[in-house]
């Protein structure tokens, strides 16, 4: 399906916020952003660069701000949109069509308009990687084997991480032994453990 199909799917199909949504679309393409589709949701963007989303569910729908970390939220409306794992991302929730102050929330718009365009991005700071324990099993194959410790030191820091969890994790003997053996055939070809999870 083509985003304009996707966009006409989410704004015309019926669901009883659809007269607020349309409200909320309406005053995001007045601040001239370019409407798309991405991750299930209606996208605004300027420059190719997410500003807004907006949102519809059971009891609320509303607007993500991508970076609204950097808003001032004169109005105390904005909520992080999922503690814990969203650091930039701001929410601002709505129950009725009466709720939307068209004024206020064009004012919040166009300032994260602004602060993209300022270029204001959150920093993440990388958590510096830890020392990787070898268990005793898999140290002893390193030790022994050549071809197994060549291949080990070329696989990426989780993938090691991965193998030496896998070894560590388990409780007995003869399951460290066997998952050791079901292991050296993936670290010769250069493969992590997940590698079958991974599309």
């Amino acid at each position: 399906m083509e985003k304009q199909e996707k966009l006409d799917e989410f704004y015309n199909e019926p669901h009883h916020f659809k007269n607020e949504i349309a409200e909320l679309r309406a005053l995001a393409l007045a601040c001239g952003m370019a409407e798309t589709y991405k991750w299930s949701f209606p996208t605004y963007m300027i420059d190719n660069k997410n500003i807004i989303a907006i949102n519809k569910f059971k009891n609320h729908f509303g607007i993500w701000f991508f970076n609204g970390v950097f808003l001032s939220d004169p109005k105390k409306v904005l909520e992080n949109a999922q503690d814990g794992k969203t650091m930039a991302m701001r929410h601002w929730k709505f129950t009725t069509l009466e709720g939307i102050d068209k004024k206020e929330v064009t004012a919040y718009i166009n300032e994260a308009i602004e602060n993209q365009k300022k270029g204001l991005q959150l920093k993440i700071e990388k958590k510096p990687k830890t020392k990787i324990v070898i268990p005793v099993h898999l140290s002893i194959a390193l030790e022994n084997n050549e071809d197994i410790k060549a291949a080990f030191s070329k696989l990426t820091y989780s993938k090691q991480k991965d193998y030496a969890e896998y070894i560590a994790t388990a409780k007995q003997e003869k399951t460290k032994l066997s998952r050791l053996e079901k292991i050296v055939p993936l670290i010769l070809t250069g493969r992590g453990i997940h590698d079958q999870y991974k599309k």
